[in-house]
C-alpha cells in the first residue's frame, strides 16, 4: 500500500520536471510506470526511489518521511537509501512469517474442529 504523502511528493517532482513524460526521460523509466504509482495501481519500489534519489538527488528522508530538505545536500543519501532497502527486506520476511504462523494457525483450529466434531 503506498502512503498518500508519498503520492503528494511524487507529483511535486513530476511538476518540477514539466510532468511525467519530462520526469520518465529524467530518470530513464517509462511514463506509464509513473503514472502507475501515482494512480496508486502500482505501489513505490525502491528502483524509483533509487533513481529519484541517485539521478535527480532528491532527498530519501524528504521523499519517503515528507521531513528534511528535499533534496540531497551531503553524502548520507546514499547511505539512508541503503538502510531504506534493508529495512523494507526484514519488513518482507516479517510478513512472511506472519503469513507462515497464520497458515499454520489455520491447520491448527482445522484440527481442533475436527477433533471436536469426532
Amino acid at each position: 500500500m503506498i502512503d498518500d504523502g508519498i503520492v503528494k511528493r511524487l507529483k511535486v517532482i513530476v511538476k518540477d520536471h514539466g510532468g511525467q513524460v519530462g520526469l520518465a526521460a529524467a530518470i530513464g523509466v517509462d511514463q506509464g510506470f509513473i503514472s502507475k504509482v501515482i494512480n496508486r495501481k502500482q505501489d513505490m519500489s525502491y528502483y524509483l526511489i533509487s533513481k529519484l534519489c541517485f539521478t535527480l538527488k532528491y532527498s530519501p528522508e524528504w521523499l519517503i518521511l515528507g521531513t528534511g530538505d528535499k533534496k540531497i545536500n551531503k553524502p548520507d543519501g546514499a547511505k539512508l537509501i541503503t538502510e531504506i532497502q534493508m529495512l523494507r527486506t526484514e519488513v518482507d520476511i516479517l510478513h512472511a512469517r506472519m503469513r507462515a504462523y497464520e497458515q499454520e494457525l489455520q491447520e491448527l483450529r482445522d484440527t481442533l474442529q475436527n477433533k471436536q466434531a469426532v
